[in-house]
Protein backbone atom coordinates (compact mmCIF):
# COMPACT_ATOMS: atom_id res chain seq x y z
CA UNK A 1 0.00 0.00 0.00
CA UNK A 2 1.73 3.36 -1.10
CA UNK A 3 -0.46 6.69 0.41
CA UNK A 4 -1.31 9.13 -2.35
CA UNK A 5 0.32 13.01 -2.06
CA UNK A 6 -1.13 15.64 -3.97
CA UNK A 7 1.86 16.43 -7.02
CA UNK A 8 -0.31 19.20 -8.78
CA UNK A 9 -3.47 21.50 -8.80
CA UNK A 10 -5.01 23.77 -11.22
CA UNK A 11 -8.67 25.42 -11.54
CA UNK A 12 -10.70 25.95 -14.11
CA UNK A 13 -13.86 28.66 -14.46
CA UNK A 14 -16.19 29.90 -14.06
CA UNK A 15 -16.21 31.09 -17.59
CA UNK A 16 -18.52 33.53 -17.31
CA UNK A 17 -20.28 35.36 -14.65
CA UNK A 18 -22.75 33.33 -13.19
CA UNK A 19 -21.89 30.59 -15.00
CA UNK A 20 -20.83 27.59 -12.96
CA UNK A 21 -18.39 25.00 -14.46
CA UNK A 22 -19.95 21.54 -13.82
CA UNK A 23 -19.19 17.87 -14.88
CA UNK A 24 -16.07 18.06 -15.90
CA UNK A 25 -15.10 14.73 -17.94
CA UNK A 26 -11.08 13.56 -18.61
CA UNK A 27 -9.44 11.29 -21.11
CA UNK A 28 -5.46 10.74 -20.99
CA UNK A 29 -4.65 11.89 -24.50
CA UNK A 30 -1.05 10.27 -24.52
CA UNK A 31 1.04 11.97 -21.43
CA UNK A 32 -1.64 15.13 -21.79
CA UNK A 33 -4.90 15.49 -19.94
CA UNK A 34 -7.88 16.30 -22.18
CA UNK A 35 -10.80 17.57 -20.37
CA UNK A 36 -14.17 18.70 -20.89
CA UNK A 37 -16.98 20.26 -18.86
CA UNK A 38 -20.56 22.27 -19.23
CA UNK A 39 -21.63 25.81 -18.25
CA UNK A 40 -24.79 27.49 -19.12
CA UNK A 41 -25.61 25.54 -21.73
CA UNK A 42 -22.53 25.92 -24.04
CA UNK A 43 -19.37 22.73 -24.01
CA UNK A 44 -16.08 23.67 -23.38
CA UNK A 45 -12.78 22.00 -23.85
CA UNK A 46 -9.02 22.36 -22.43
CA UNK A 47 -6.31 20.34 -22.68
CA UNK A 48 -2.93 20.22 -19.81
CA UNK A 49 0.39 18.71 -20.66
CA UNK A 50 1.07 18.76 -16.24
CA UNK A 51 -2.32 19.26 -14.80
CA UNK A 52 -0.48 22.52 -13.28
CA UNK A 53 -2.34 25.16 -15.50
CA UNK A 54 -4.91 24.74 -18.59
CA UNK A 55 -5.27 27.17 -21.75
CA UNK A 56 -8.39 29.13 -21.07
CA UNK A 57 -10.96 26.47 -22.54
CA UNK A 58 -12.53 26.34 -26.03
CA UNK A 59 -16.18 26.83 -26.80
CA UNK A 60 -17.18 23.52 -28.64
CA UNK A 61 -21.21 23.84 -29.06
CA UNK A 62 -23.79 25.79 -27.74
CA UNK A 63 -27.87 25.25 -27.78
CA UNK A 64 -30.85 26.49 -25.75
CA UNK A 65 -30.66 23.97 -23.43
CA UNK A 66 -27.64 21.52 -21.84
CA UNK A 67 -28.32 19.55 -18.70
CA UNK A 68 -25.66 19.35 -16.37
CA UNK A 69 -27.23 17.65 -13.08
CA UNK A 70 -26.49 14.10 -11.74
CA UNK A 71 -23.82 12.93 -14.40
CA UNK A 72 -26.05 14.74 -17.74
CA UNK A 73 -22.85 16.43 -19.00
CA UNK A 74 -20.47 16.04 -21.73
CA UNK A 75 -18.30 12.92 -22.19
CA UNK A 76 -14.98 12.86 -23.25
CA UNK A 77 -12.50 10.03 -25.15
CA UNK A 78 -9.28 10.03 -27.26
CA UNK A 79 -8.40 7.26 -29.96
CA UNK A 80 -4.89 8.75 -29.76
CA UNK A 81 -5.76 10.65 -33.43
CA UNK A 82 -8.99 11.97 -32.67
CA UNK A 83 -10.58 13.52 -29.57
CA UNK A 84 -14.19 12.56 -29.20
CA UNK A 85 -17.03 14.89 -27.33
CA UNK A 86 -20.07 13.75 -26.86
CA UNK A 87 -23.13 15.16 -24.80
CA UNK A 88 -26.91 15.69 -25.14
CA UNK A 89 -27.86 19.20 -26.09
CA UNK A 90 -31.46 20.91 -26.97
CA UNK A 91 -32.21 22.77 -29.80
CA UNK A 92 -29.65 24.55 -31.51
CA UNK A 93 -29.33 28.56 -31.42
CA UNK A 94 -29.31 30.57 -34.34
CA UNK A 95 -25.68 31.66 -33.67
CA UNK A 96 -24.51 28.26 -31.85
CA UNK A 97 -21.32 26.80 -32.73
CA UNK A 98 -21.09 23.23 -34.42
CA UNK A 99 -24.61 22.24 -33.44
CA UNK A 100 -26.09 19.97 -35.68
CA UNK A 101 -29.32 21.88 -37.55
CA UNK A 102 -31.38 19.30 -37.97
CA UNK A 103 -31.48 18.28 -34.01
CA UNK A 104 -34.63 18.87 -32.22
CA UNK A 105 -33.65 18.59 -28.50
CA UNK A 106 -32.38 15.22 -26.72
CA UNK A 107 -30.63 14.19 -29.14
CA UNK A 108 -26.82 12.44 -28.22
CA UNK A 109 -24.02 14.60 -30.20
CA UNK A 110 -20.78 13.76 -30.96
CA UNK A 111 -18.08 16.27 -31.93
CA UNK A 112 -14.28 15.51 -33.22
CA UNK A 113 -10.88 17.04 -33.36
CA UNK A 114 -7.37 15.87 -35.22
CA UNK A 115 -5.72 18.85 -33.79
CA UNK A 116 -5.14 18.59 -30.33
CA UNK A 117 -8.94 20.37 -29.54
CA UNK A 118 -7.98 23.37 -31.42
CA UNK A 119 -10.62 23.28 -34.18
CA UNK A 120 -13.90 21.06 -33.55
CA UNK A 121 -16.03 19.23 -35.92
CA UNK A 122 -19.68 20.02 -36.79
CA UNK A 123 -22.04 17.81 -34.67
CA UNK A 124 -23.64 14.64 -35.56
CA UNK A 125 -26.27 13.04 -34.17
CA UNK A 126 -25.79 9.64 -32.91
CA UNK A 127 -29.13 8.30 -31.90
CA UNK A 128 -31.29 7.68 -35.34
CA UNK A 129 -34.74 8.13 -33.08
CA UNK A 130 -35.47 11.90 -32.99
CA UNK A 131 -34.87 12.57 -29.25
CA UNK A 132 -34.60 9.04 -28.09
CA UNK A 133 -31.59 10.39 -25.80
CA UNK A 134 -33.48 13.01 -23.76
CA UNK A 135 -32.67 11.87 -20.63
CA UNK A 136 -29.22 12.76 -20.95
CA UNK A 137 -27.31 10.38 -19.61
CA UNK A 138 -24.47 8.28 -21.71
CA UNK A 139 -21.20 6.80 -21.86
CA UNK A 140 -18.38 7.17 -24.59
CA UNK A 141 -15.04 5.05 -24.65
CA UNK A 142 -12.52 4.51 -27.14
CA UNK A 143 -9.86 2.06 -28.45
CA UNK A 144 -7.70 1.49 -31.30
CA UNK A 145 -8.18 2.66 -34.49
CA UNK A 146 -10.16 5.09 -34.08
CA UNK A 147 -12.93 2.69 -32.52
CA UNK A 148 -15.40 4.76 -30.26
CA UNK A 149 -18.57 3.84 -28.55
CA UNK A 150 -21.58 5.62 -27.03
CA UNK A 151 -24.04 4.13 -24.79
CA UNK A 152 -26.94 5.89 -23.74
CA UNK A 153 -30.49 5.64 -21.76
CA UNK A 154 -33.11 5.59 -24.31
CA UNK A 155 -36.99 6.27 -24.64
CA UNK A 156 -37.88 5.88 -27.96
CA UNK A 157 -40.33 3.24 -26.58
CA UNK A 158 -42.90 4.79 -24.14
CA UNK A 159 -43.50 1.83 -22.48
CA UNK A 160 -39.79 2.07 -20.69
CA UNK A 161 -36.42 2.92 -20.76
CA UNK A 162 -33.67 1.04 -22.65
CA UNK A 163 -30.11 0.42 -23.09
CA UNK A 164 -28.79 1.82 -26.84
CA UNK A 165 -25.33 1.99 -28.38
CA UNK A 166 -23.53 3.07 -30.95
CA UNK A 167 -20.37 2.07 -33.13
CA UNK A 168 -18.20 4.70 -34.50
CA UNK A 169 -15.10 3.12 -36.68
CA UNK A 170 -13.77 7.00 -37.69
CA UNK A 171 -13.21 8.72 -34.52
CA UNK A 172 -16.81 10.06 -34.53
CA UNK A 173 -17.22 11.50 -37.66
CA UNK A 174 -19.85 9.32 -38.78
CA UNK A 175 -21.71 6.45 -36.41
CA UNK A 176 -23.34 2.77 -37.36
CA UNK A 177 -26.68 1.86 -36.75
CA UNK A 178 -28.27 1.77 -33.15
CA UNK A 179 -27.86 -1.14 -31.38
CA UNK A 180 -30.15 -2.28 -28.37
CA UNK A 181 -27.88 -3.42 -25.74
CA UNK A 182 -30.44 -4.47 -23.24
CA UNK A 183 -34.00 -4.18 -21.94
CA UNK A 184 -35.65 -5.04 -18.87
CA UNK A 185 -37.98 -7.93 -18.66
CA UNK A 186 -39.77 -5.67 -16.14
CA UNK A 187 -40.14 -2.69 -18.80
CA UNK A 188 -37.52 -0.68 -18.19
CA UNK A 189 -33.60 -0.42 -16.88
CA UNK A 190 -33.36 2.30 -13.79
CA UNK A 191 -34.30 5.30 -15.32
CA UNK A 192 -31.65 7.99 -14.01
CA UNK A 193 -28.23 6.61 -13.47
CA UNK A 194 -25.61 6.89 -16.67
CA UNK A 195 -24.19 3.64 -17.65
CA UNK A 196 -20.25 3.67 -18.24
CA UNK A 197 -18.60 1.50 -21.20
CA UNK A 198 -15.02 0.77 -21.46
CA UNK A 199 -13.24 -1.00 -24.92
CA UNK A 200 -10.28 -3.26 -24.20
CA UNK A 201 -7.40 -3.54 -26.18
CA UNK A 202 -8.81 -6.61 -28.31
CA UNK A 203 -11.47 -3.92 -29.08
CA UNK A 204 -13.77 -5.86 -27.00
CA UNK A 205 -16.72 -3.35 -25.66
CA UNK A 206 -18.39 -4.01 -21.77
CA UNK A 207 -21.09 -1.76 -21.13
CA UNK A 208 -22.36 -1.74 -17.42
CA UNK A 209 -26.18 -0.10 -16.25
CA UNK A 210 -28.28 0.16 -13.03
CA UNK A 211 -31.25 -2.70 -14.09
CA UNK A 212 -34.74 -2.98 -12.62
CA UNK A 213 -35.52 -6.39 -12.06
CA UNK A 214 -37.72 -8.16 -9.02
CA UNK A 215 -37.70 -5.03 -6.86
CA UNK A 216 -33.72 -4.42 -7.00
CA UNK A 217 -31.68 -1.94 -8.99
CA UNK A 218 -28.30 -3.62 -8.76
CA UNK A 219 -25.53 -2.87 -11.67
CA UNK A 220 -25.26 -5.65 -14.55
CA UNK A 221 -22.95 -6.08 -17.25
CA UNK A 222 -23.40 -6.86 -20.81
CA UNK A 223 -20.23 -7.44 -23.87
CA UNK A 224 -19.64 -7.31 -27.68
CA UNK A 225 -16.98 -8.39 -29.57
CA UNK A 226 -17.63 -5.57 -32.42
CA UNK A 227 -20.36 -3.18 -30.92
CA UNK A 228 -23.17 -5.47 -32.47
CA UNK A 229 -24.92 -8.04 -30.57
CA UNK A 230 -24.32 -7.40 -26.91
CA UNK A 231 -24.02 -11.21 -24.28
CA UNK A 232 -26.47 -12.32 -21.93
CA UNK A 233 -25.83 -9.52 -18.88
CA UNK A 234 -24.55 -10.59 -15.64
CA UNK A 235 -24.98 -9.00 -12.76
CA UNK A 236 -22.42 -7.92 -10.50
CA UNK A 237 -21.97 -8.63 -6.81
CA UNK A 238 -23.55 -11.17 -4.80
CA UNK A 239 -26.27 -9.02 -2.58
CA UNK A 240 -28.94 -6.98 -3.48
CA UNK A 241 -30.42 -3.12 -3.43
CA UNK A 242 -34.39 -3.08 -2.57
CA UNK A 243 -34.94 -0.32 -3.26
CA UNK A 244 -38.69 1.64 -5.17
CA UNK A 245 -36.66 5.04 -6.63
CA UNK A 246 -33.37 5.95 -8.76
CA UNK A 247 -30.28 6.98 -7.05
CA UNK A 248 -29.65 8.63 -9.90
CA UNK A 249 -25.61 7.05 -9.27
CA UNK A 250 -24.36 5.06 -12.22
CA UNK A 251 -20.54 4.20 -11.02
CA UNK A 252 -17.84 3.37 -13.25
CA UNK A 253 -16.13 1.18 -15.38
CA UNK A 254 -12.46 0.28 -16.34
CA UNK A 255 -10.19 -2.31 -17.82
CA UNK A 256 -7.21 -3.64 -15.38
CA UNK A 257 -4.74 -6.68 -16.54
CA UNK A 258 -7.53 -7.15 -19.42
CA UNK A 259 -10.57 -7.67 -17.40
CA UNK A 260 -12.88 -5.12 -16.38
CA UNK A 261 -13.18 -4.28 -13.05
CA UNK A 262 -16.31 -1.60 -11.40
CA UNK A 263 -17.10 0.30 -8.78
CA UNK A 264 -20.99 1.24 -7.70
CA UNK A 265 -22.98 2.71 -4.96
CA UNK A 266 -25.41 0.04 -2.68
CA UNK A 267 -27.59 2.27 -0.37
CA UNK A 268 -24.44 4.13 1.47
CA UNK A 269 -21.83 1.97 0.79
CA UNK A 270 -18.83 2.00 -2.35
CA UNK A 271 -18.18 -1.24 -3.67
CA UNK A 272 -15.79 -2.64 -5.99
CA UNK A 273 -16.44 -5.53 -8.55
CA UNK A 274 -15.32 -8.08 -11.24
CA UNK A 275 -17.33 -9.81 -12.92
CA UNK A 276 -18.18 -13.16 -11.32
CA UNK A 277 -16.43 -12.28 -7.64
CA UNK A 278 -17.83 -11.26 -4.79
CA UNK A 279 -18.10 -7.37 -4.20
CA UNK A 280 -15.49 -5.23 -1.51
CA UNK A 281 -16.54 -2.56 0.27
CA UNK A 282 -14.09 0.22 -0.11
CA UNK A 283 -15.84 2.81 1.82
CA UNK A 284 -18.90 5.15 2.25
CA UNK A 285 -20.21 7.61 -0.36
CA UNK A 286 -22.18 8.52 -3.74
CA UNK A 287 -21.13 9.13 -7.30
CA UNK A 288 -17.96 7.13 -7.42
CA UNK A 289 -15.71 6.81 -10.56
CA UNK A 290 -12.80 4.18 -11.07
CA UNK A 291 -9.68 4.41 -13.55
CA UNK A 292 -6.53 1.86 -13.83
CA UNK A 293 -3.22 2.03 -15.58
CA UNK A 294 -0.27 -0.33 -15.46
CA UNK A 295 -1.70 -2.65 -12.99
CA UNK A 296 -3.56 -0.73 -10.64
CA UNK A 297 -7.07 0.67 -10.05
CA UNK A 298 -8.01 3.83 -8.59
CA UNK A 299 -11.59 4.73 -7.31
CA UNK A 300 -12.44 8.33 -6.22
CA UNK A 301 -16.18 9.72 -5.03
CA UNK A 302 -17.82 12.08 -2.89
CA UNK A 303 -18.51 11.59 0.75
CA UNK A 304 -19.89 13.96 3.78
CA UNK A 305 -16.44 15.05 4.36
CA UNK A 306 -15.41 15.25 0.97
CA UNK A 307 -13.43 14.16 -2.04
CA UNK A 308 -12.11 10.29 -0.96
CA UNK A 309 -10.00 8.35 -3.43
CA UNK A 310 -8.87 4.53 -2.72
CA UNK A 311 -5.30 2.84 -4.02
CA UNK A 312 -4.12 -0.56 -3.15
CA UNK A 313 -6.61 -1.15 -0.11
CA UNK A 314 -6.15 2.33 0.96
CA UNK A 315 -8.18 5.26 1.44
CA UNK A 316 -7.06 9.46 0.60
CA UNK A 317 -8.51 11.99 1.71
CA UNK A 318 -8.58 14.47 -2.05
CA UNK A 319 -10.04 17.44 -0.42
CA UNK A 320 -12.94 18.57 1.84
CA UNK A 321 -15.23 19.77 -0.31
CA UNK A 322 -16.74 19.45 -3.79
CA UNK A 323 -18.66 16.68 -5.64
CA UNK A 324 -19.07 14.33 -9.04
CA UNK A 325 -15.86 13.64 -9.16
CA UNK A 326 -13.40 12.04 -12.41
CA UNK A 327 -10.73 10.21 -12.72
CA UNK A 328 -8.32 9.04 -15.38
CA UNK A 329 -4.45 7.30 -15.12
CA UNK A 330 -1.79 8.72 -17.01
CA UNK A 331 1.32 6.69 -18.53
CA UNK A 332 3.40 6.00 -15.01
CA UNK A 333 0.37 4.84 -13.20
CA UNK A 334 -0.27 8.82 -12.31
CA UNK A 335 -4.07 9.42 -11.47
CA UNK A 336 -5.29 12.65 -11.69
CA UNK A 337 -8.88 13.82 -10.50
CA UNK A 338 -10.67 16.89 -11.31
CA UNK A 339 -14.53 17.93 -9.79
CA UNK A 340 -16.94 20.73 -8.93
CA UNK A 341 -16.02 23.25 -6.36
CA UNK A 342 -17.69 26.26 -5.64
CA UNK A 343 -18.54 27.03 -9.44
CA UNK A 344 -14.73 26.10 -10.81
CA UNK A 345 -13.10 22.59 -11.73
CA UNK A 346 -10.68 21.48 -9.69
CA UNK A 347 -7.80 19.45 -11.26
CA UNK A 348 -5.44 17.63 -9.16
CA UNK A 349 -2.22 15.46 -10.31
CA UNK A 350 -1.13 12.50 -7.67
CA UNK A 351 2.22 10.79 -6.87
CA UNK A 352 3.16 8.07 -4.95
Amino acid sequence: MYPILLLLAAEIGPVAPGQAAREPQMAAAGSSIALTFGSGNAIYFTQSQDANSFPAPVKVAESDSLMLNRHRGPRIASTGKTLVITAVMGKPLSASLHMPSKSQGGDLVSWSSRDGGKTWSDGVIVNDVAGAASEGLHALAAGAHEQVFAAWLDKRDERGTKLYGALSTDGGASWHRNVLIYESPDGTICQCCHPSVAIDGNGSITVMWRNTLAGSRDLYIARSVGGGAFSKPEKLGNGTWKLNACPMDGGGLAFSGGRPVTVWRREHDIFLAKPGENESRIGTGMDPAIAAGNGRVFAIWSSSSGIQMWNSGRTSAVSSRGGFPALIVLPGSRPVAAWEEDGRIIVRSFSE
